[in-house]
């Protein structure tokens, strides 16, 4: 009964938003939306925002725990509607650790139906912060099959029930913010160095292989005296503006979000204290935040885990954002001057994948090890399926903004902005997650946590793929 509870789920989800007309051309089903933009015609560049609470209520799952109660900050899914450039565009962050493999592919279905555009106009990321929920709605699934109720699962992290809540809620607030547009007469582009939060996490030996892994937090005072190592220290700063009115301004920065979690609380951790700060201080904009390719960076090397330093990394952060819209400069736009382009990229399944398949066609006893192998595997199924995950790019002027699939180590974003130095380059990460971790083909010879079989469903090949769509996407 579950899995056709899912099922009609997402249908009231997408029948809620739209009706359509069936229409069959030369033996094939076609769909026409009500809703579709071509029956009304935007002129020039128009935006709309939208802002909802998604923490969940008490007693619903989390990543790693159960919810306990709420804090002064809850959960938040925020984001921009831009018209005029084509079919709609949706960018969305969600203060969630994970959306994932069919997880992703109904909230993409769901916001493209709410504007009338399709799934690979919509870039939807997570901030990542730890104790907040996960949705993959692919490990649901597969746990449903061994017979297995994801709502009694120890921890429930793939019951998609409250999830399913949120994106019910999230479509009805992105379709109604299509009545309020403003018009995009200019962008802002601005940088700023942001200080003592991001190091990396693997500290090496003398044999280039991790020595030990700097997590986000670390009581060891000789971990924190090991160098930041290879980071991006830059925060980027993006703002849309009408005439001299500021809209909305994305910020992106690379780095792990946590500061101390385990709560039960859902909290957004320092990065949403952060961009709270900011809101505060130009409140007539709303602000979004993006996690650039942190997959190898966290707030370890100045992070012991004391409560008190929530606010700490937060106000740092803060403190790069603010002198970044200071920075920035304004600038013109007009629709000529916007595009989105898509690369679909086939991601190789890491091998031990493979030999795990095998095992669980003679037993379930790996889902009941660990409901996390469930991810691993509806990863491996879309894979064999030859589903592919979109990489995507906001042109916006001079200006390219990139989102990415999975944990992707840094070493990804530093290389798109070493490919065009000439541009404004930009980088979200954490879009899909059912890859996990992404390193690069060094990284997995090295070694360390995050290429480990724990925790990264791709093979060292990845780099080669990503790669090639990433300057593909960037060249003129």
């Amino acid at each position: 009964m579950k899995s056709v509870n899912v099922s009609l789920s997402v249908l009231l989800i997408l029948l809620s938003l739209f009706s359509f007309q069936i229409h069959k051309v030369e033996g094939k089903v076609n769909f026409k939306y009500d809703n579709e933009p071509q029956e009304k015609p935007v002129e020039g560049l128009r935006l709309s925002t939208f802002d909802i609470d998604v923490t969940p209520p008490v007693g619903s799952p989390l990543a790693y725990d159960v919810t306990i109660n709420k804090w002064d900050l809850g959960l938040r899914a925020k984001g921009i509607v831009l018209q005029g450039a084509g079919l709609p565009i949706v960018m969305c962050s969600i203060d969630w650790l994970a959306i994932g493999n069919e997880g992703m592919d109904e909230f993409k279905r769901a916001l493209a139906a709410a504007v009338g555009s399709i799934p690979n106009r919509i870039a939807v990321s997570v901030v990542h912060q730890h104790d907040a929920p996960r949705f993959d709605a692919g490990a649901e699934q597969i746990l449903i099959e061994a017979g297995m109720d994801p709502a009694n699962i120890n921890p429930t992290q793939f019951d998609g029930t409250f999830p399913r809540e949120a994106l019910r809620r999230l479509t009805i607030a992105v379709k109604s913010s299509l009545s309020d547009t403003k018009p995009v007469t200019h962008i802002g582009l601005g940088k700023a160095i942001v200080e003592k939060v991001a190091s990396n996490r693997n500290i090496y030996g003398p044999d280039g292989k991790v020595r030990v892994t700097r997590m986000s937090s670390t009581k060891d005072p000789v971990l924190h005296a090991e160098p930041e190592g290879l980071i991006d220290p830059e925060l980027s700063l993006v703002s849309f503006w009408n005439e001299d009115k500021p809209v909305a301004i994305f910020s992106y920065y690379a780095s792990h979000p946590q500061s101390y979690y385990r709560t039960g609380i859902p909290n957004p951790d320092f990065v949403g204290v952060a961009r709270f700060l900011r809101q505060l201080a130009v409140p007539d904009a709303l602000h979004v935040h993006f996690n650039g390719a942190g997959g190898n960076i966290a707030a370890g090397k100045y992070n012991d885990g004391s409560h008190e330093n929530r606010l700490i990394l937060a106000e740092r952060l803060a403190t790069g954002m603010k002198k970044a819209w200071e920075s920035t400069k304004r600038e013109p736009i007009t629709t000529a001057r916007v595009s989105w382009t898509v690369e679909k990229v086939a991601l190789p399944p890491a091998k031990y994948l493979y030999k795990m398949q095998e095992e669980l066609k003679k037993s379930d006893e790996l889902l009941k090890k660990s409901s996390g192998n469930a991810r691993k595997m509806a990863w491996l199924r879309r894979s064999q399926a030859g589903k592919t995950l979109d990489v995507m790019c906001l042109s916006l002027n001079d200006a390219r903004l990139l989102h990415m699939p999975g944990e992707l180590f840094v070493e990804y974003q530093l290389a798109a902005k070493a490919e065009r130095p000439d541009l404004f380059v930009t980088m979200a990460a954490y879009g899909d997650l059912g890859p996990g971790y992404i390193g690069t083909t060094l990284a997995y010879e090295k070694g360390g946590y995050e290429v480990s079989e724990r925790a990264s469903n791709v093979a060292p090949e990845v780099e080669g793929v990503l790669m090639k769509a990433i300057k593909d996407l960037l060249k003129e």
